[in-house]
């Protein structure tokens, strides 16, 4: 009424939808057609290139990224949608090898879909009663491959978040009361990991306020494991300058040499000194699918906690790292929960042990199971261990061939997917006694990856590593790949760097 006048629904806004929905309809219809061609036909075909590369300045003007005060029309945004993903990076090509994460998975894809389209969050059973039932047998199935027969976790914004919740949840372990003194009544906190460990170990020390400084790293073998007697060494030295060795990471899977810290022994010196065992697997411990490979993660029973990221060697997709906990006592709600009573009702009509998101530091989270959920159903545990096998055997082929071709040097013998190499142009064959080998050496792989990066014709990741100059770190993790991708992956190589 307006003035003691009915309005029309014309005239009354709020009586109808603001939203076309057949518009929406016909919009999404053609949506996932430009995505099925541009980013799944041609994002997996090895005869498009991996990125259409652009300077930054020349990108912005392409994209037309300005927001304005008026939509656009249709076939315009559509247009808009096909220019996001010609110029962007197709990880999913063959012939990206530059992350520890490639490939597409179909099922997964389409749970990822379904996660986007359902728009859940997975705090509450009331909110998201399928997928809180399903992550949990998803997060049992990861504990049991472990070699747990009971315990507890959750899926976490990615390995770095998994690994701060261990540091955050092995704090709380040891001193409780932690969560409501702070820091100020805690003794001065020593960890230890080893000298090849992901950042996010130093990052989760600063956010947590146990300070970098307070990080003992643990010297490394020639292959990069952690040797377990210098890890003694450094926690003898933390105690004997007043600190308290709570925490110890070893990390499955380093990620540049791809390194398996020996678990049996690290394991072996926790116990003695009483500190909580954490086990960095984001990147390793989908060898645990694997019968012939698992054997490179021996002693990860006996963690106290393990973080696993299923969106790497597994195709799952971002974002699905696990946080995964032996215990099984409650210790990951006691450590996290705010009980907001807005949202975990005590006086619920359903068991409010369903509701899990108070496990975690979050409020709103995505569904990361179903994705890994789906695909493992379409494959199977047999079709994932094969999936692992064939990275490894891949890695293997690439090894061999490497050492056949002349101008290829092994930075070391490949024990895991991660194979890192030197490419040795023509001008400095036969002159590693030269005062500036190395020097020039260390200029050879950015220059070649720039040049793949704008030819568009493969990407793949380059790093120093202590004393060694840069060198590249190639992966293969995509079922798509073959010997003919990985022919052309070292023939290209040669094409790019032999004029250097």
């Amino acid at each position: 009424m307006l003035g003691g006048k009915r309005l029309t629904m014309a005239e009354d806004p709020l009586s109808h939808p603001a939203l076309d929905k057949a518009a929406g309809e016909e919009f999404l219809q053609e949506a996932f057609q430009i995505i099925l061609e541009e980013a799944v036909r041609k994002g997996t075909d090895v005869k498009e290139k991996v990125c259409d590369w652009r300077e930054p300045h020349d990108l912005q003007k392409i994209l037309d990224l300005e927001m304005r005060s008026s939509g656009e029309p249709q076939q315009r945004v559509l247009e808009l949608c096909r220019d996001v993903i010609h110029y962007s990076v197709k990880t999913c090509h063959p012939r990206f090898f530059n992350q520890l994460f490639s490939g597409l998975d179909p099922h997964a894809l389409v749970g990822r879909m379904i996660t986007e389209t359902l728009n859940t969050s997975q705090y509450t059973y009331e909110i998201a009663p399928v997928f809180v039932l399903m992550e949990e047998v998803v997060l049992k199935k990861l504990r049991e491959l472990i070699g747990w027969g009971s315990g507890d976790g959750i899926f976490c914004p990615g390995g770095s978040l998994s690994n701060i919740y261990a540091m955050n949840v092995a704090r709380y372990q040891r001193f409780p009361d932690s969560k409501r003194t702070g820091i100020w009544a805690l003794p001065r906190l020593a960890m230890f990991t080893s000298q090849e460990c992901h950042y996010s170990v130093k990052k989760g020390a600063a956010f947590l306020g146990i300070g970098t400084d307070n990080i003992y790293l643990v010297g490394v073998d020639e292959r990069g494991k952690m040797i377990p007697a210098d890890l003694e060494k450094q926690i003898n030295k933390a105690k004997s300058e007043g600190a308290c060795p709570f925490f110890v990471n070893a990390t499955c899977g380093t990620t540049v040499l791809g390194a398996f810290d020996p678990l049996v022994d690290v394991a072996d010196v926790c116990e003695r000194h009483g500190a909580w065992f954490h086990v960095d697997a984001a990147w390793g411990g989908s060898a645990l699918l694997s019968r012939r490979h698992r054997h490179l993660l021996r002693g990860i029973d006996r963690a106290d906690s393990v973080a696993w990221n299923p969106h790497k060697m597994l195709m799952t997709g971002l974002q699905c790292s696990a946080f995964l906990l032996r215990d099984s006592s409650g210790l990951l709600q006691r450590c996290h929960c705010a009980n907001a009573t807005y949202l975990f009702q005590t006086d619920k009509f359903y068991d409010m042990a369903y509701d899990t998101g108070d496990k975690t530091i979050q409020c709103g989270r995505k569904v990361d199971c179903l994705k890994l959920w789906l695909m493992w159903k379409a494959n199977g545990t047999e079709g994932l261990e094969k999936r692992v096998d064939r990275a490894f055997e891949f890695t293997r082929y690439l090894a061999d061939e490497i050492k056949k071709r002349e101008g290829f040097q092994l930075v070391i013998e490949p024990e895991f997917v991660n194979l890192c190499f030197w490419f040795v142009p023509p001008s400095l064959q036969g002159k590693q006694g030269c005062a500036d080998y190395w020097e020039r050496l260390g200029k050879v792989a950015p220059a070649i990856k720039e040049r793949m990066m704008k030819k568009g014709s493969m990407m793949v990741g380059y790093q120093p590593l202590g004393s060694k100059v840069n060198f590249f770190r190639q992966v293969v993790t995509n079922p798509m790949v073959t010997k003919q991708d990985l022919d052309f992956f070292l023939d290209e190589i040669e094409r790019l760097g032999t004029d250097l």
